[in-house]
């Protein structure tokens, strides 16, 4: 595998079982990301992008296939092991921000660091550091409920962020936004982009998946065809 693969898929499926039916949620996705790499996931309500988004962030396994991150099989991790990794190697960015509401933004933000056994300093030289990229450092001593949806999304953005992650994924971060707070978090992947981040971002929108480098497109679970986005699409897509 290059060293320039952080993310390696190979024939991943994934199956919910009932007693009754069996869903084939994915059907044996093989994909690569390369370190540094823009990708959007596209495709109808259903198709499988969330479920995908969930396996690559270890928030959920295959049921079937190979899962390689940043050089090393993560296939058939128990869950506690896929915490730890996904704690180190992944920052994840949710569509309803996920923040603590009786914690303020900067706890917010340090929470993936409690589990890493860093001094009380270095986990606010972190947090800092994290708040100054997204432009919420003076809101760190506000609660989550003083803030508006977008300023919500930055605070979670500098939560996925802080640990300096292998990978950053984002399912729908616009979704609770009005058009003007989507367009500002959008803007915020594409800086973080430009400074080196990995991004993974599943989206409904079209003109967000032009930000990409690359469009995975994904029908009824399968992989339907990945479309590469030229530089002049991805400028035109943000005038």
């Amino acid at each position: 595998m290059s060293d320039k693969t952080v993310i390696k898929l190979e024939g991943v499926s994934k199956v919910f079982e009932t007693e009754t039916v069996s869903t084939h949620a994915l059907s044996k996705i093989d994909l690569k990301v390369e370190r540094g790499e823009y990708i959007a996931v596209a495709g109808p309500s259903g198709c499988g992008k969330s479920t995908l988004l969930s396996i690559l962030g270890l928030l959920d396994a295959a049921s079937s296939g190979n899962y390689f991150l940043d050089g090393q099989t993560v296939t058939g991790l128990g869950a506690r092991r896929r915490a730890q990794v996904r704690n180190r190697q992944i920052g994840f960015i949710f569509q309803s921000f996920n923040l603590l509401g009786d914690r303020t933004v900067a706890q917010n933000v340090e929470l993936p660091l409690s589990y890493r056994g860093l001094s009380a300093s270095e986990r606010r030289k972190q947090v800092s550091r994290a708040l100054d990229r997204v432009g919420m450092t003076e809101r760190a001593s506000h609660y989550p409920s003083q803030l508006s949806g977008g300023q919500q999304q930055r605070v979670a953005v500098a939560r996925a962020v802080v640990g300096d992650p292998s990978i950053l994924l984002a399912d729908e971060p616009t979704g609770n936004l009005d058009s003007k707070n989507g367009a500002a978090v959008m803007e915020l992947l594409r800086e973080l982009h430009a400074g080196g981040a990995t991004v993974c971002l599943v989206t409904h929108d079209p003109r967000f998946a032009e930000d990409a480098n690359r469009v995975v497109r994904l029908l009824d679970g399968a992989l339907l065809r990945e479309d590469s986005v030229s530089q002049n699409e991805a400028e035109s897509s943000t005038v």
